[in-house]
């Protein structure tokens, strides 16, 4: 059910795509995306806009990463038309880097997960690669993770919480 709701919202996006190729339309329809997706049952719109789906929860207790740790997660992102531009899965080996080092939304929302976690993150364009794009992805795309957070490897700046 989750999978077709995707395809269906990945399917609409695309064909407004093709209506027109500037950056104004990029965003609107980036907006309009989020706003669509954000009433689907199951996702939760955090206050910087970035929405996320839980797909699995890891075991109670785990230790949530913190700015200054470093982060090992599988990952697989897509353009909102569902083209993959990136994946750890295709690659077959999990990630390890730096949570300060990555875009706004993953640093956001990783620091909300706990290894054992998988999510879908929706990120809109303010929150990973903007106006700019980035090689693949174009200018003001919505930007689609799976994210499976594995582990976290504490950083010399972790502060004690508890």
């Amino acid at each position: 059910m989750r999978r077709r709701l995707f395809l269906g919202l990945a399917a609409a996006l695309a064909l407004s795509a093709c209506s027109g190729g500037n950056a104004a339309n990029s965003a609107a329809e980036a907006k309009a995306f989020m706003e669509k997706n954000a009433k689907r049952e199951g996702v939760v719109t955090l206050p910087s806009g970035v929405q996320y789906e839980v797909v699995r929860s890891g075991p109670e207790g785990g230790l949530s990463p913190q700015e200054a740790d470093e982060v090992k997660v599988h990952y697989e992102g897509k353009l909102a038309d569902g083209e993959v531009f990136d994946s750890s899965y295709e690659r077959g080996v999990p990630a390890a880097m730096p949570l300060a080092g990555l875009i706004p939304a993953w640093i956001e929302v990783l620091q909300k997960m706990k290894p054992g976690d998988e999510w879908i993150v929706y990120v809109p364009p303010e929150m990973g690669y903007g106006e700019s794009g980035q090689g693949p992805i174009p200018p003001n795309s919505v930007l689609i993770f799976r994210i499976e957070l594995i582990d976290v490897l504490p950083g010399p700046g972790r502060i004690q919480r508890g």
